[in-house]
C-alpha cells in the first residue's frame, strides 16, 4: 500500500476508487449517483474530446446541439427503444415550485406539464423528430451530425466514470439514402474509435458485433470495441449502431430518391463517453497511482528543481526557461514546479500519483555536469542524460513511452484470450484467470441468457472477420460454427 492507495491484488474496486479520488480526477457529489469531474480529470476529458472532435470533422461530421428534454410520447414510437431505456429514465412532471406558507418548498400541482418530459438518456428520438423537417430529397442526404452533451440514466449502482446517473459523452447521428451507405458509416466510425483508443489511449481493443441480447435498443446491428482491464474484466469502450430504417419509420422521415420514389431514410448512431477515463485508469495504472499515455496526459513532462539557495535556483531556472521554450515548440505539455512550499520528494510522489509520464530533476551538480535526471512513470526507471539535445531526446522518449504502455497492455490482453470447450473449463477460467474466453455458443438468445445467469459472463462481441470453426455449444451441446468472446464485464 502506498499514498493510501489500496493494492490492486487486495481489492481492485477500492484500488480504482482510491486512484480516482487521490489523483484528483473526480469526487462523489451531493446529488445521488452523480459525480464532480475535477479540473485534472476534466483536462484529461478535454484532451480526449479534442482528438475525437478533430477525427469526426476529418470524416465529414459537424457538431450540433439538441434539447436536453424529450417528450415522453417520442419514446413510445420506437418499441424496442423505449423498452431498452424505460427503467433508466428520469421524468420531469412539473415546471414550478412554490412555498406552502409554512416555509416548505413544494411542487406546484397547478404547474403540472400537459406532457411529461424525459431527461435524455440518448437522443435518437428527438433528433429523428428534427430530421423530419430537414429531409425531403436525396439531395439533403447524407446528414452527418455529432453532439457533445450530457445524458442521464438512472443507475442504481454507481462508480466514478464507469457508471454514473449523469455522464458526458458524444453521440453521432447520421442519415443516409441507402443501407450500404449507413453500414459503411457505422463501420467507419468503429474504426475511428478503435484508432483513438489504441493509438492515443494505448489500450488494445477487439472489434466486433454484439449478440442480439447485447445490441443497442432499436438497432439492427451494434458494432463495438471491447477492451480488457488489468483485473481480467472487459469494458465496452465504444459502440457504433446501424439503425436501419427503424427510427425513420417511427418518425416518418422519408425522402424522394434519384428515381423519384419515396422511401424511408437509413440511420446510424455512435458514441463514447467519460467511461473512457475509467478504461484509461484500469488498463495502465498501478498501486502508486495513475499511469497516463503521453498523448493524453494533461502534463507530459514535469521539471523539479533541487536547490539549496536562491543562487542555485536562479541558474537552474535560467536553463529550464530555455528548455521549456524548446519543448513547447515541439507541442510538448510541460510544467516547471518551483514551489518553495513543498520539498522535492513530495513533488515526486505527487506527479507519480497523477501519472505524469516523464519527470526531470535538476540540481546544482547537474548544472555543473551539464546533465539532468529523468524518471519514467511507466517503468519507474531513472537515468541521467546530457542537457545538450534534451528537447529532441524527450520528444523521442515520450513516443517510446506511448508505445511501451500500449505493448504492455497488448501483451496482457493477448495472454488473456483463452479457448474453453466445456462449461466446467469456462467457469474455471472465469474464476481463476479472467479475460476473454473464446467459446462456442449455439446462437440463441435463450442460451446466452442462461450462461449469463449461471456465470455472470456475457458475450462481449463476435469478432469481425471471425474464423469459422465447427464445434458444439458449451451449454447445450448444439452445433456452432464459430467461437465468440465471453467475459465478465463492467
Amino acid at each position: 500500500m502506498s499514498k493510501g492507495i489500496t493494492s490492486q491484488n487486495e481489492d481492485y474496486s477500492q484500488w480504482y476508487n482510491d486512484i480516482v479520488i487521490k489523483a484528483d480526477l473526480a469526487e462523489h457529489s451531493s446529488v445521488r449517483g452523480c459525480m464532480v469531474i475535477k479540473p485534472y480529470g476534466y483536462s484529461l476529458w478535454e484532451n480526449m474530446q479534442s482528438v475525437l472532435d478533430q477525427k469526426f470533422k476529418e470524416t465529414g461530421h459537424s457538431n450540433a446541439y439538441f434539447p436536453l428534454f424529450i417528450p415522453k410520447s417520442f419514446f413510445s414510437k420506437e418499441a424496442s427503444h423505449v423498452e431498452g431505456f424505460a427503467t433508466e429514465c428520469a421524468v420531469v412532471t412539473h415546471y414550478r415550485l412554490k412555498n406552502d406558507g409554512n416555509g416548505q418548498i413544494i411542487v406546484d400541482e397547478e404547474a403540472k406539464l400537459e406532457e411529461e418530459l424525459i431527461v435524455r438518456p440518448t437522443s435518437e428520438t428527438i433528433i429523428w423528430n428534427t430530421y423530419k423537417g430537414w429531409i425531403q430529397s436525396y439531395r439533403d442526404l447524407p446528414i452527418l451530425v455529432n453532439q457533445w452533451a450530457n445524458v442521464v440514466r438512472w443507475e442504481m449502482r454507481t462508480r466514478l466514470f464507469l457508471r454514473t446517473s449523469e455522464f458526458l459523452w458524444q453521440e453521432g447521428h447520421t442519415a443516409h439514402a441507402t443501407s450500404k451507405e449507413a453500414i459503411e458509416e457505422t463501420e467507419k466510425m468503429l474504426d475511428v474509435y478503435a484508432d483513438f483508443v489504441e493509438n492515443w489511449m494505448a489500450v488494445p481493443v477487439v472489434k466486433g458485433v454484439k449478440s442480439p441480447n447485447e445490441r443497442f435498443a432499436g438497432a439492427i446491428e451494434t458494432y463495438c470495441i471491447e477492451a480488457l482491464m488489468q483485473d481480467g474484466k472487459a469494458l465496452q469502450a465504444g459502440t457504433s449502431h446501424f439503425l436501419g430504417q427503424n427510427f425513420a419509420k417511427a418518425f416518418d422521415v422519408k425522402f424522394t430518391n434519384k428515381e423519384g420514389k419515396i422511401e424511408h431514410v437509413w440511420a446510424t448512431s455512435w458514441g463514447v463517453s467519460t467511461r473512457l477515463i475509467g478504461a484509461l485508469i484500469m488498463a495502465h495504472s498501478d498501486d502508486l497511482g495513475l499511469v497516463l499515455p503521453p498523448k493524453l496526459a494533461p502534463t507530459q513532462v514535469v521539471i523539479v528543481p533541487i536547490h539549496k539557495g536562491e543562487e542555485d535556483l536562479a541558474k537552474i531556472t535560467e536553463f529550464v526557461d530555455g528548455l521549456i521554450l524548446k519543448l513547447k515548440a515541439l507541442n510538448i505539455r510541460v510544467k516547471y514546479d518551483d514551489r518553495d512550499t513543498q520539498r522535492p520528494g513530495f513533488k515526486f510522489a505527487e506527479y507519480e500519483l497523477k501519472g505524469v509520464p516523464l519527470r526531470i530533476a535538476i540540481g546544482a551538480r547537474d548544472m555543473e555536469n551539464g546533465t539532468v535526471e529523468l524518471a519514467r512513470r511507466d517503468t519507474r526507471e531513472k537515468f541521467t542524460v546530457a542537457q545538450d539535445g534534451l528537447d529532441t531526446y524527450i520528444q523521442n522518449l515520450l513516443e517510446e513511452i506511448q508505445k511501451s504502455i500500449f505493448q504492455k497492455a497488448l501483451d496482457y490482453r493477448n495472454s488473456h484470450i483463452t479457448k474453453a470447450d466445456s462449461l466446467e473449463e469456462f467457469v474455471e477460467l472465469l474464476d481463476n484467470k479472467g479475460g476473454f474466453i473464446a467459446a462456442h455458443w449455439d446462437g440463441t438468445p435463450e442460451t446466452e441468457q442462461k450462461i449469463k445467469e449461471q456465470t455472470k459472463a456475457t458475450i462481449r462481441c463476435i469478432p469481425l472477420n471471425n474464423p469459422l470453426e465447427e464445434g458444439t455449444c458449451i451449454l447445450t451441446g448444439k452445433p456452432s460454427k464459430q467461437r465468440v468472446y465471453f467475459a465478465r464485464a463492467y
